[in-house]
């Protein structure tokens, strides 16, 4: 019976999977009722959902985690410009597109909220009506889209005057052939665009690789001067400062045809190893990835430990108002999700300041590791009896001999175990400080992807590097509670002081 349900199951399976493999769209039309993908904050879907009215649009963060997830089924089709589909088709032979365009989008540049708006839109305005009459906007469309090379086409970032100061760029980082990281440094179409502008009118750019959803955000609440590749719409039209066009294109529906690459898996395997590790020294950028999250880390732990012990050790004896604040507070933190406080303090918090993101990321992880210390020191500390303090003060030590001798030694064995596990989420938690424009580990895992559009190795890799971090850290924190535990004492250390009586 079981062998023939199996049979049964298989053969289920294999005309499922004979139907979908014939499964071939054609139009537009076709596509309804379909899952369709679409970049987050681009707003290519509202070209197409007047003819589909019954898909589901499925947002992704990363142009290739949509390759991903219409070669892995998830998605029947996917969005994208003509521009960008180009490159993609090289890495990926098996992507095709329907032949009628799904709309034609205008981009421009999105100008920051900051007593510098006026002069720079004006200033950019002009630039991109000089460049559209001597040639230059068509010269850069050939050399970065028409004949796009993503192993040598580069782009010169320097040569800057800067006598009129330095203007704060936000790009994706992420998206070829408009803006990605090049042997180490960031290049593109629209980073070639904005160098070029700079040195025209004596700026210094500096370039921020932020979410591309995060881009608008953070140039209207003025922490960026340009924010680039800005959809035109009626909507950013009223809220936005926008720049005129600087480049048009048509956006296509993308789906799964046949892979004509002629490929083993293993000749698959060995060339994704390549690309993601070995061309352009790609692994160094893993390294620094990793020194960013373990720098954040640790600081955030070393900090956050401290400022969590000065503040209850403030509150232990019940002042209201302090223990109020304190309680406030915790509820502030605990109850606010991570990215969210941490695009606060970088857009609002330190919107005007010039703090880079990796310290306003440890400003952040450190109060959320206080919290959580103020709360571990709590649990601990109350679960030792009221008779141990008691007993320290009948032999004569002060309050504060009794709280260091007696109390924190038993207290630090009830809540070392949640530290430890505090210090694991608060690694993990680390992912998500690329919005704030940090090129930590999972950063730089989304930047690789987004020049090799392979997923395997980037992905397992950064897995594996966050495992040996927590590895090591969580290995430190065991260590402090072995040493501190009564219980894996040595005889001699216990005895220490005492006299044998003969």
């Amino acid at each position: 019976m079981m062998k023939k349900l199996t049979v049964f199951l298989f053969s289920l399976l294999f005309i499922s999977l004979s139907i979908f493999a014939d499964v071939k769209y054609e139009t537009i039309e076709d596509l309804n009722g379909k899952n369709i993908g679409v970049q987050t904050a681009v707003l290519y879907e509202e070209l197409i959902q007047d003819r589909v009215p019954d898909s589901t649009i499925q947002y992704y963060t990363m142009p290739n985690d949509m390759i991903l997830a219409l070669t892995s089924g998830k998605v029947d089709a996917y969005l994208i410009e003509e521009v960008s589909y180009g490159v993609q088709k090289k890495n990926h032979p098996e992507l095709e597109v329907l032949e009628e365009p799904a709309g034609y989008i205008n981009a421009t540049c999105i100008i920051g909220n900051n007593e510098r708006q006026d002069r720079l839109l004006s200033e950019l305005n002009a630039f991109i009506a000089e460049s559209h009459e001597n040639g230059l906007l068509d010269e850069l469309y050939d050399y970065w889209i028409t004949d796009f090379d993503p192993v040598n086409d580069t782009c010169d970032i320097t040569g800057f005057t800067g006598e009129n100061g330095t203007i704060a760029v936000a790009v994706e980082g992420g998206y070829e052939p408009f803006s990605f990281i090049s042997n180490g440094n960031i290049s593109g179409f629209d980073v070639d665009f904005i160098c070029r502008f700079a040195r025209a009118y004596g700026y210094t750019p500096e370039f921020y690789e932020v979410p591309f959803e995060a881009i608008a955000p953070g140039v209207e609440s003025g922490k960026y001067d340009i924010g680039m590749n800005i959809v035109v719409s009626e909507e950013r039209n009223e809220t936005g400062t926008l720049s005129d066009v600087y480049y048009s294109t048509p956006i296509r529906l993308v789906i799964l045809g046949e892979d004509e690459s002629g490929l083993t898996f293993f000749e698959q395997l060995g060339q994704s190893f390549e690309k993601t590790f070995l061309r352009e020294s790609r692994w160094k950028l893993f390294v620094q990835g990793a020194g960013v999250t373990v720098l954040i880390t640790i600081t955030s732990i070393l900090v956050g430990t401290a400022l969590g012990f000065v503040v209850y050790m403030l509150c232990r004896k019940g002042n209201k108002v302090m223990n109020g604040a304190t309680n406030f507070f915790l509820w502030l933190i605990h109850g606010m999700p991570t990215v969210l406080l941490l695009m606060i303090l970088y857009y609002i918090i330190f919107g005007s300041s010039s703090l880079s993101g990796t310290w306003v990321s440890v400003v952040g992880f450190s109060l959320m590791f206080a919290c959580s210390m103020i709360d571990m020191l709590r649990v601990g500390c109350n679960a030792i009896g009221k008779g141990q303090r008691e007993a320290s003060r009948a032999l004569g030590y002060s309050d504060g001999q009794s709280f260091f001798r007696i109390i924190l030694p038993q207290a630090a064995q009830h809540f070392l175990p949640i530290y430890r596990n505090e210090v694991v989420t608060l690694i993990k938690e680390t992912s998500v400080v690329g919005y704030i424009a940090v090129l930590d580990l999972t950063k730089i895992s989304d930047l690789v992807r987004s020049r090799t559009y392979e997923a395997f190795f980037p992905l397992i890799v950064t897995a594996i590097m966050y495992f040996v971090i927590s590895a090591i850290l969580t290995r430190l924190v065991t260590l402090v509670e072995h040493a501190i535990d009564p219980k894996r004492r040595k005889k001699d250390k216990i005895l220490k002081g005492i006299k044998e009586v003969e």
